[in-house]
């Protein structure tokens, strides 16, 4: 129990002294509690005494009333900082994962890390924020005011304080016995939170397969095994939790009826005043509660453990080297110098070595599968070359800082993501201070600001998540806007016009054409216009660079470019008879 606290209490962080405060608070709560056993303490000696004068009423009614209402300031101080506690040091935590995740390897971000990532900061966190606090301050609290009035109970009889201090511990090592078989079943209640989260992401990301093949109520196995799964494990908890529960129930209520009875026996034995007597059964009552309320919370106590537990896991994960510098090249040619990189142990390039030299472009082409689109994400460093280096400026871009490297980078990718977000924070995620009037001017160039002032509110339109509102021609507009807008002096074309309606075509060539001046420039693309214009021609098959050269150059030589071109002009003479 008291590693878990620890590790609640370090998990608070910064909130650690929000949690101190409700502690603190908790005292004083003891405090005016224990008001209210001297208000009935006055009460039953008046009637055991015989004096049943207006006095000991008003004495006892002021002391009450002093209880009740500073118990509920306190409680009001102490549900504050623990509610500021749970939920900043979440959000805290939250903000840390994202930065952490601007540091890990693209190759994380599978489907399944994603439904993951997305179950820690949602189910797991919600666990440690609502819960988390309130099993801290609740223990503790709870505990010193269960010490305070034990102490109280040993005042009026050491032999009731005995068997309330034997019933204490009774209780406490049933709840420790409980806590620890929990260790076995509550880390697999967090794992079927995270998997189901999951399994309903995957659920709706493919509703329209789903429904295109008529598999509605059919295609949805991995969501019900992920629903059964979370079923079994929250059973699993309860059935554990039950007999402990049972015996921590008929523990205290057997050392209720003991402490009555011994208190009965020493008041008829002539030992105890009949005041005293009663005291000591109302007060040893008291203890229980507190120590039932504590026993309460520690039993959500490894769930919130297992939570942390969970949400530790993403500082475990692999970072991108962030040792480098903020680096400003003055040129920016790039050059790959026998790079090899693979994924999941399946090679993607084999040996791969070029020079892009600086304000030129570069088209490169290949089959399905040949890594066009890895080569480029290298340069970004969505991942770490695994041998071999490329050089941006002359410098290894594991010499950069990540921040520093997408300085000199736009990307425009073939799979465009939008933030459910206005059209003008879409455009201007480029560049955060730009002003309206360059994001205007960017749309236009990009020519997409036509249709975006034919939407009810014009830049002021929100889309839905990941551009959900706009068709994918639309889409891959705005995100070249945005490219066009951060101005980098690099710029990564991946099929940047794959989802561009054809009336718009020539347009938005212009665009790109007038946005690649002076710029060091890498597309993949696979339309004549776009790679013949290009300074050179880079072939990629099986992870390698097989052919390289201007269009006239490779046109001339048998391969893989030139059966290309030959694909490309028989499907040009393609008719509808």
């Amino acid at each position: 129990m008291i590693g878990v606290l620890k590790k609640i209490w370090r998990f608070a962080g910064k909130e650690q002294a929000n949690i101190g405060k409700s502690i603190f608070w908790g005292f004083f709560y003891a405090v005016f509690h224990m008001l209210q056993v001297a208000a009935i303490y006055f009460v039953v000696l008046a009637l055991t005494g015989g004096e049943q004068t207006s006095r000991a009423a008003w004495l006892s009614l002021l002391l009450l009333a002093v209880s009740i209402v500073g118990r509920a300031l306190v409680n009001r101080f102490t549900q504050l900082q623990q509610t500021h506690a749970g939920y900043f040091m979440v959000a805290d935590r939250r903000v840390a994962i994202g930065d952490k995740l601007k540091r890990v390897p693209m190759g994380y971000f599978s489907d399944r890390s994603l439904g993951e990532i997305t179950g820690v900061t949602t189910t797991v966190l919600d666990v440690v924020e609502t819960v988390g606090p309130v099993v801290l301050v609740n223990i503790l609290s709870g505990f010193i005011n269960a010490v305070v009035f034990m102490l109280c109970v040993f005042a009026f009889d050491w032999r009731v304080g005995l068997l309330a201090l034997a019933g204490t511990l009774l209780y406490l090592a049933i709840t420790a016995a409980m806590e620890k078989r929990s260790a076995a079943v509550t880390p697999r209640r967090q794992e079927s939170e995270a998997q189901l989260v999951d399994a309903v992401l995957e659920q709706l990301q493919g509703m329209s397969v789903i429904k295109s093949f008529n598999l509605t109520g059919k295609g949805d196995r991995r969501l019900r095994e992920a629903l059964e799964y979370n079923r079994q494990s929250n059973l699993a908890i309860e059935k554990l939790f039950t007999p402990y529960n049972i015996a921590q129930s008929l523990s205290l209520n057997l050392f209720s009826v003991l402490i009555m009875g011994a208190a009965a026996l020493f008041f008829l034995n002539g030992a105890m005043p009949l005041a005293d007597a009663l005291m000591t059964v109302v007060i040893a009552f008291m203890v229980f509660a507190q120590i039932q309320s504590a026993g309460s919370a520690m039993s959500s106590l490894r769930l919130v453990g297992a939570s942390i537990d969970h949400a530790d896991r993403i500082d475990a994960l692999p970072e991108m080297d962030e040792k480098g510098g903020d680096v400003h090249p003055r040129s920016h040619d790039i050059a790959f110098d026998h790079v090899n990189f693979s994924y999941d142990r399946r090679p993607i390039l084999r040996d791969v070595s070029l020079t892009i030299p600086d304000k030129t472009t570069t088209a490169i082409i290949g089959p399905s599968g040949s890594g066009k689109t890895t080569l480029c994400n290298l340069i970004a460093r969505f991942w770490d070359v695994d041998g071999g280096a490329i050089r941006v400026g002359g410098m290894d871009v594991r010499d950069y800082t990540l921040e520093s490297l997408m300085e000199q980078v736009s990307m425009v990718f073939q799979r465009v993501y939008l933030f459910a977000d206005t059209i003008e924070n879409n455009i201007r995620f480029g560049r955060p201070q730009a002003t309206h009037e360059e994001v205007v001017a960017a749309a236009k160039k990009a020519c997409c600001h036509d249709f975006i002032m034919a939407l009810p509110d014009g830049y002021d339109t929100v889309i839905g998540e990941g551009g959900a509102t706009l068709s994918g021609g639309e889409k891959q507009r705005i995100s070249i806007a945005r490219a066009m807008l951060k101005d980098a002096p690099i710029i990564i074309f991946d099929e940047a016009t794959a989802n561009v309606d054809p009336e718009n075509e020539d347009k938005l060539q212009q665009a790109m054409e007038a946005l690649t001046q002076d710029k060091t420039i890498l597309m993949i693309a696979h339309r004549l216009k776009t790679v013949r214009k290009a300074d050179q021609i880079l072939v990629l098959d099986k992870g390698r660079i097989v052919q390289r050269g201007t269009h006239t150059e490779l046109a001339e030589r048998p391969g893989l470019y030139r059966d290309f071109l030959d694909a490309r002009k028989e499907a040009a003479g393609w008719k509808l008879s």
